[in-house]
């Protein structure tokens, strides 16, 4: 077992002790200022909605190596060092899928997102990427050059056996959309703690109504005096008949009060303090702060769009370019050499899943390509998810179809002139 992966799974013993004791709970809600109690589930549902609609759509895209050849377009290097760890299986713990929409989760929640580089040049063993908890990552960036003649980075990073530290070039470094000075990245609830913990307090105060049996606070009038052993023990009785209780012993909607006394609610309506309107503003907040759109968690009051298409383009422009085009960028600069960049390689997530059109709507579009030399009939074919014919690699067209500088000699009698003896004979070889 090779130390990369001993540290691993010493790490993920390490997380599994701790989750078992909700210590993962506890600093998620420490962080947002809410204090935890025990047995209550305490949660912001907009804020998960958009880590899961951005970490689902990250996993989503498969991530593979191609090469630019020139004069020849480009091909999928399936023969990489990289490919299978990319496209398949980073570690042998975790599908591709997985750790991507791991990484882009982490990235979100905690502004940063770490994997540690497995460079192994045994061919026995793939090369692998393994995920790094953010929470034990330091950042260290070494402007007095006192590791190395040059400035650089470093990445020192806590472990149950120890600490070590990694230079860049061991670490794919996944920053959130929000950094001050380019090194680390400010996470979303650093950015909105106030509105994600009102919107906290907002559920547990639905959650309490719903105990209460939906009734608000009362005041209790009564002439005389009572000691206040006497004054706990009327009020908890009243409490216990109001919140329904009771209902065992058959009591579910009355309210027995003595005589002389008097139960005045105090009624609170959730319309009256616009509860909805202000709840609802939040989740927008939050939505747009990740750049995830309303109808994505719920919203669909201001829905303008013509088709589902339509806004899954405009997620895919406004919101998952940026993500997608800073993990190419990061992959391709750590993971890629400069000898390989020149001969043409380079990363790239197939963001066409997102924009994946209906099976009349592909087929048209295919088509059409076919028929204007722009796909050759079995290029159409594998993307239908079909095996190649013979004769089908030939690239077809409409016959018509004719260079832009010889359109119109078809209806002319005139070729004295060097351009007409050229359209002449190409016409003829057609």
């Amino acid at each position: 077992m090779n130390p990369i992966e001993s540290i691993f799974r010493l790490f993920g013993t390490h997380l599994r002790r701790k989750s078992m004791e909700n210590v993962e709970l506890n600093q998620l809600l420490d962080f947002l200022g809410v204090k935890y109690v025990k047995g209550e589930a305490l949660s912001e549902a907009t804020y998960f909605a958009c880590l899961k609609v951005l970490s689902e759509s990250i996993g989503k895209l498969p991530l593979k190596i191609q090469q630019h050849i020139p004069n020849k377009g480009v091909r999928i290097a399936r023969e990489h060092p990289w490919y299978r760890a990319l496209n398949e299986r980073p570690n042998r713990y975790m599908s591709a899928s997985i750790f991507w929409s791991g990484m882009e989760q982490c990235r979100n929640h905690y502004g940063n997102a770490y994997a540690l580089i497995d460079w192994s040049n045994d061919p026995k063993r793939p090369r692998q990427l393994w995920p790094m908890d953010p929470k034990n990552v330091r950042i260290w960036y070494d402007n007095a050059c006192l590791l190395r003649e040059v400035p650089d980075v470093y990445y020192q990073y806590s472990t149950p056996k120890g600490q070590i530290v990694l230079g860049s070039e061991d670490v794919l470094h996944f920053k959130s959309h929000h950094t001050m000075g380019g090194l680390a990245g400010i996470s979303v609830r650093e950015q909105l703690s106030s509105t994600i913990q009102g919107n906290i307090k907002a559920q547990k105060m639905v959650s309490d109504m719903y105990d209460s049996g939906m009734t608000a606070k009362a005041v209790l009038q009564y002439t005389g005096g009572l000691n206040p052993e006497n004054v706990d023990a009327l009020t908890k009785q009243v409490e216990l008949y109001a919140q329904g209780k009771k209902r065992s012993g058959g009591v579910a909607n009355i309210i027995p009060i003595p005589v002389g006394f008097t139960l005045t609610p105090l009624n609170m309506k959730l319309a009256d303090s616009q509860f909805l309107e202000v709840k609802q503003y939040s989740a927008l907040q939050i939505a747009s702060a990740f750049g995830v759109k309303p109808y994505q968690v719920g919203d669909y009051t201001k829905s303008s769009y013509a088709s589902a298409e339509a806004q899954q383009l405009s997620f895919l422009i406004d919101t998952l370019l940026f993500n997608v085009k800073q993990y190419e960028e990061e992959i391709a600069y750590k993971l890629l050499t400069s000898m390989e960049e020149s001969d043409g390689y380079h990363v790239k997530f197939n963001t066409g899943v997102i924009l994946r059109a209906d099976q009349q709507t592909q087929i048209n579009t295919l088509s059409a390509a076919v028929s204007n030399f722009l796909m050759t009939p079995n290029e159409a074919r594998e993307k239908l998810d079909l095996p190649w014919v013979q004769g089908g690699d030939q690239l077809l067209g409409n016959g018509a179809s004719i260079p832009v500088q010889y359109a119109g000699l078809q209806y002319t009698n005139t070729t004295t002139s060097a351009q007409g003896k050229e359209g002449e004979k190409w016409m003829l070889k057609k």
